[in-house]
């Protein structure tokens, strides 16, 4: 365990406090989180652990706040809950053995693809449309492929949730951020048994910076219930795009590195 100064302490509550905000409404909160630990001093792998641990109290608050205004029923969506958590403990333990560079070379577009969808497609609203998928056949793939995703890299996760639910089950932008959360609890609980399996959390920093992350996620989901659409589909446009331009800034972006710059 790393003995932090207080202010370094205070330094990662209020991270994490922001991170739970962002993260309930829009997701992204890791980009946030991650850099604020490394820039505290903590080790790459003990803080990609200690980012699930406390990852867990945001997505869980979110989605305790989602479920009593009635927008998921946690009982009848925890069997997608549980293979989001199978394909993030797959994730986690490939993660283990298999470098991640193709996913860090990919994703910045990913994500850059899936801001523009949301930015110029006029007719995504709180208002649920037809289905693409059977419910049985997009939890039976697309759930646990997406957990798999948050286990084995993790970055961009609830955006992939909210572009998947909304544009293969139909659901309206203010539903599918509530069910984005719990599914994203559950990708979170597989990664993190893995990674505390293998003895890479910190545990004092990571319930610390929990509880700001719950109170985040409490504050920011209450928000987005209010504003609807009108502040997630913005907020979800604008985290993507900033995820994108920070994993491409950094020097050790495979990208970056293939071409030399």
């Amino acid at each position: 365990m790393h003995d932090l100064a207080f202010h370094l302490l205070l330094f990662l509550f209020l991270a994490a406090f922001i991170a739970g905000f962002i993260d309930s409404i829009a997701g992204g909160g890791g980009m946030i989180t991650v850099p604020a630990m490394l820039l505290a001093g903590l080790p790459p792998l003990e803080t990609l652990g200690t980012n699930k641990l406390q990852s867990l109290f945001g997505s869980g608050s979110a989605s305790l706040a989602y479920a009593k205004a009635g927008h998921v029923d946690l009982k009848s969506q925890l069997p997608m809950a549980l293979l989001s958590l199978a394909g993030g403990a797959i994730g986690a333990v490939v993660a283990t053995v298999v470098p991640g560079d193709v996913l860090r070379a990919v994703l910045p577009f990913l994500l850059i693809g899936i801001a523009l969808y949301f930015a110029l497609k006029p007719n995504v609203a709180d208002l649920d449309r037809a289905q693409r998928i059977t419910p049985f056949i997009f939890g039976l793939t697309i759930v646990p492929a997406i957990g798999f995703y948050d286990g084995i890299f993790g970055p961009g996760t609830g955006s992939f949730f909210m572009l998947a639910f909304i544009a293969l089950a139909g659901f309206g932008v203010l539903k599918a951020t509530a069910h984005t959360k719990l599914l994203n609890f559950g990708s979170n609980l597989g990664g993190f048994l893995v990674l505390a399996w293998y003895g890479v959390v910190l545990w004092k920093v990571g319930l610390m910076m929990g509880v700001g992350q719950f109170a985040g996620a409490q504050l920011g989901s209450r928000f987005a219930m209010k504003r609807g659409a009108k502040i997630i589909k913005p907020l979800l446009v604008i985290t993507c795009i900033a995820l994108a331009i920070r994993l491409l800034a950094d020097p050790a972006n495979p990208v970056r590195v293939w071409l030399g710059f």
